[in-house]
């Protein structure tokens, strides 16, 4: 491939070099049927089959059990911040939510326009240095579920244990770290992801709901926000985001390849774990994130000033190593080590690093 970049973006992000070869090799004809997945009726014989291929890939992979749905929905994660309390909150018109980060207050707020929102536990006051210690988390009397997310793409933070919810269906927003890591899908009640990080370009957010928790939606809930509706239509109630689904399955059967969702885990650990050596051993980078929160997946880091940290950006874009800006909310800098970064990319970030530092201490 020709001006090979290393992409280091939160999102959308990079995607498998195979899994592209594939799709440009299908994109005005898939596998003989004439027509190019984007042309595709989306009730056809064809894209049905590329829809059942999707779901039991990620099935599969996660070794979803029958009590629970998969369903591929738009509007990402942030849509969902509406729809869970929609769906969901009306049992008795409270939840619990745990805010570790940028994404999770955005949620929790959503959420208290349909009914009382109790804060489980909050790291807002640590300013999402760290996540919650699992003793810090108080639950409310009377909830209709707990909402947490995992990985906390902007500030670099990330859950090493799942929430203990009681009773409560446990809800995750799972969008940075989806597919990276083994997951007990049986204890979650429900479980979105925007699928742009890990699992395909931009456009379909996936869902993984309990059955039983359907059936609770408010009045309100508009058609294309009712978890019902879709489970009802299998993610069929409109004209579904074909291209992207397409692609998630691509990317499922190159995970499954890759040694499925632990050795996703494995290749995780590899490459963050260059990245993290560089930061402990510098005195000119300090990381963002305390120790025991850190993600292995987007990695926040600073250097000694703002003008700096451009300079980083910029040298580093010139290279062909693009996209490490921190988010507005947060500054400094951040790398985002997703499935389909390889372990060569996290080298040659680090490498980058180290002469950067000499060249400026």
């Amino acid at each position: 491939m020709s001006n090979k970049v290393y992409n280091y973006s939160a999102g959308p992000a990079t995607l498998p070099e195979q899994v592209l070869d594939i799709c440009k090799k299908e994109l005005l004809d898939w596998r003989g049927s004439g027509i190019s997945v984007m042309e595709m009726n989306h009730r056809g014989e064809n894209f049905g089959e590329i829809l059942q291929d999707a779901k039991q890939s990620v099935k599969t992979l996660l070794n979803v059990p029958d009590t629970h749905e998969i369903l591929f929905v738009q509007g990402g994660a942030t849509a969902q911040f509406s729809a869970v309390p929609l769906n969901l909150i009306g049992k008795t018109g409270k939840a619990d939510y745990i805010v570790s980060g940028n994404f999770s207050e955005i949620a929790a707020a959503e959420a208290e326009k349909y009914g009382k929102v109790s804060i489980a536990a909050s790291t807002k006051p640590f300013n999402y240095t760290r996540v919650p210690v699992a003793s810090d988390i108080r639950l409310s009397d009377n909830s209709s579920y707990l909402h947490y997310c995992s990985n906390n793409t902007v500030f670099g933070t990330a859950f090493s244990y799942v929430p203990e919810a009681g009773t409560l269906p446990l809800v995750c927003d799972m969008s940075s770290d989806i597919m990276s890591k083994p997951i007990d899908v049986a204890k979650y009640g429900l479980i979105y992801a925007g699928a742009q990080k890990n699992m395909a370009p931009a456009g379909v957010t996936m869902l993984i709901l309990r059955k039983d928790i359907l059936g609770n939606e408010l009045n309100i809930t508009p058609r294309q926000m009712s978890y019902k509706l879709f489970a009802d239509s299998d993610s069929l109630l409109n004209t579904p985001p074909c291209w992207c689904i397409y692609m998630l399955g691509l990317v499922m059967h190159w995970v499954s390849d890759n040694g499925g969702v632990s050795g996703m885990a494995e290749l995780k650990k590899e490459r963050s774990a260059v990245i993290y050596d560089v930061l402990d051993n510098s005195k000119f980078y300090a990381p963002f994130a305390e120790k025991d929160s850190r993600s292995d997946i987007n990695i926040t880091f600073r250097t000694p000033s703002a003008e700096k940290d451009s300079e980083f950006v910029k040298e580093a874009a010139s290279k062909g190593l693009i996209c490490l800006a921190g988010h507005k909310k947060a500054g400094g800098l951040r790398a985002s080590l997703y499935n389909a970064m390889t372990i060569q990319g996290a080298k040659v970030l680090a490498e980058f690093m180290k002469e950067f530092e000499v060249r400026n201490v």
